[in-house]
């Protein structure tokens, strides 16, 4: 008796996985997997030839269970789809389509050509991309670099890729092309998917010779704008990609070809995405995380953004950042509309599409501010005056409504003596009174005015920055409701948030549930003294009796310098620079934190001849 074991590499195919090639000469096939490697084996002797079977090819890949209800068979799969458990992170779609089918899921209109799609329309859109990635060779657990920018397409190349079974590598266009080609390198990507030719051509020379390209796929865009290289390497348009799906999905839903195809189920634990850290000390550090990761976040952030169908929210983050990621995937199970938009439209589509939330860094809502008080200042003298008055007593009347409401945070572990929390009760409730009917006029002559300019009617939430606290109180004294919160890559991000009902201001609000927090020394691993950071004490009574356990971030730890001195009110030298830190340049980088070993690179010379 002879075996021979064929190789996985003798049967390359199209499909998500290699092909299993299986020649039967008997009614018990020897056929097993092995580390991942599929073996077949053959029995050589003599039969009749009516005992012989004909050659069977089968796909096998990874599948999202509850997304893929169509093109899984067996009863396997009919139990994952009555459990209503999502086990995978493309499989929201399906429940997001049952429960909101017609209502408008994604609009965005400053691509070629705009686009509007329902959730039914958007579930239908993402299963066309899977089984079209899989007919150009996408395997399971492969890497795939995803190098795009915000827009409806990105969505759908993410949870196609992720349904796939493979890991999306995720960047936007405007990072450096050794940025990128550094990404795809180390996260071993072996395929690319980019926003638009131009953005293609920007890193092709690099990226043909110095990274491996099984194919490459255009989201936006026309083929033609290509240019040409040496090395041929297959380019796909969107259109393409969906086509070759669409037709995939039709011959599947064949009865003859039920048998083809063989899928496991995508687990909880396996990798979805490698996200990098934006790379303010250095190279971006990719961060692993997987599909359990991300649904935490999509189960457990509707305790600080209270979503409900039919809202509409503005995305105008770089959608492969992990703050809006995570919140984009929460927010469409919810049923929300969204639209996208860029630092470009957002002004004017604020005050157009006067949006229920805006998620958000801290550098927008500082860039708000600064645009509301430039217009109060060209203003005339009287209307000026009047408007600054009354925002002055406004920010006065939200201080002591804090203080009788006990939402002011104290680091003391000791409550208040009752007599003495008492009197201090009564003095902001008469302070309040007192500034009620003025601050209601403040909010009729001009913060109503301000709040339609804005345009955020719910709240704006913030993250992945320290939110000034001069920002935190124009805010709360005009009416826009502004939760902080806190997150790291790591943690797929969100760590803590507030909550409207508890907006404490000057803190990063309470853990998400089932989230353990403590501030500890990167390098000994100790917890750390309120230095850093700490977890208000609960208090019975007081002006901080409902901030109990909120988190309070005071400095962050790689910024820290120790001055030989302890006394931290000094500051200097200063060296004012006149170029502006952009995204551009290389000083901040997409996500608008300031890059500051480019910075210190840059300025070095000038750095050192400071402390001469």
């Amino acid at each position: 008796m002879l075996l021979q074991r064929c190789q996985p590499t003798a049967m390359a195919s199209t499909s998500l996985a290699p092909s299993v090639l299986v020649s039967r000469f008997s009614s018990s096939p020897r056929e097993f997997q092995d580390s991942g490697s599929y073996k077949c084996f053959s029995r050589r002797t003599r039969v009749p030839s009516r005992l012989r079977f004909r050659v069977q090819e089968k796909e096998l890949g990874r599948c999202s269970p509850f997304l893929e209800r169509l093109t899984v068979p067996g009863g396997d799969a009919a139990a994952a789809l009555r459990s209503n458990e999502w086990k995978a992170v493309p499989d929201i779609w399906r429940s997001s389509a049952e429960k909101y089918g017609d209502r408008v899921a994604v609009v965005d209109p400053y691509h070629d050509p705009p686009s509007t799609f329902t959730y039914r329309q958007l579930e239908q859109e993402i299963l066309d991309f899977v089984e079209g990635l899989r007919a150009v060779g996408v395997k399971a657990d492969e890497k795939i670099a995803l190098f795009a920018d915000n827009s409806c397409r990105w969505l759908v190349a993410d949870q196609g890729i992720m349904a796939t079974g493979a890991v999306n590598v995720v960047r936007g266009s405007r990072s450096s092309v050794e940025e990128l080609l550094h990404i795809y390198c180390h996260s071993d990507s072996v395929g690319l998917v980019v926003d638009n030719p131009e953005f293609f051509n920007r890193i092709a020379d690099t990226f043909s010779y110095k990274a491996s390209l099984k194919f490459v796929i255009l989201l936006w865009g026309d083929k033609s704008s290509l240019v040409t290289s040496s090395r041929q390497t297959p380019v796909y348009s969107y259109n393409e990609i969906k086509n070759l799906g669409q037709q995939r999905r039709a011959e599947h839903a064949g009865s003859s070809d039920a048998g083809k195809y063989e899928y496991e189920f995508i687990g909880p634990d396996d990798t979805a995405t490698i996200m990098y850290t934006s790379g303010t000390t250095g190279n971006p550090k990719g961060v692993m995380l997987t599909h359990q990761n991300l649904l935490h976040q999509i189960r457990n952030l509707s305790e600080f953004v209270p979503a409900k169908a039919g809202e509409r929210f503005l995305s105008m983050l770089p959608s492969w950042h992990a703050y809006e990621r995570a919140c984009e995937y929460f927010i469409f199970t919810c049923g929300v509309e969204q639209k996208y938009t860029s630092i470009r439209f957002l002004k004017d589509d604020l005050k157009r599409y006067q949006p229920h939330y805006l998620i958000s860094v801290p550098l927008v809502y500082e860039t708000l501010y600064s645009g509301i008080q430039k217009q109060i200042s060209t203003s005339s003298p009287v209307r000026k005056l009047l408007a600054l008055t009354l925002i002055r007593i406004s920010l006065a009347y939200t201080e002591m409504r804090r203080v009788y409401k006990g939402l002011c945070f104290t680091k003391n572990q000791k409550p208040p003596v009752y007599i003495v929390a008492l009197v201090d009760w009564l003095w902001a409730r008469v302070v309040a009174f007192v500034l009620w009917p003025l601050h209601m006029l403040a909010e009729k002559l001009v913060h109503k005015k301000i709040r339609s300019s804005i345009g955020i009617t719910k709240a704006g939430v913030s993250g992945g920055g320290s939110l000034p606290m001069h920002i935190d109180k124009f805010f709360e004294a005009i009416g826009v409701n502004v939760q902080n919160g806190y997150g790291l890559t790591e943690t797929s991000p969100v760590v803590s948030a507030r909550r409207i009902s508890c907006n404490v201001l000057g803190s990063v609000g309470h853990p998400m549930k089932d989230t353990e927090f403590k501030i500890v020394d990167q390098e000994t691993g100790n917890v750390l003294p309120p230095d850093m950071g700490w977890i208000a004490p609960h208090h019975s009574t007081g002006r901080s009796r409902s901030c109990g356990g909120v988190i309070v971030l005071e400095g962050r730890a790689k910024d820290t310098i120790v001055l030989s001195t302890e006394c931290s009110f000094q500051v200097g030298p200063v060296l004012i620079v006149e170029e502006p830190f952009t995204i551009d340049n290389g000083f901040m980088t997409p996500t608008m934190k300031i890059r500051r070993d480019k910075v210190v690179d840059r300025y070095k010379d000038e750095i050192a001849r400071l402390y001469k």
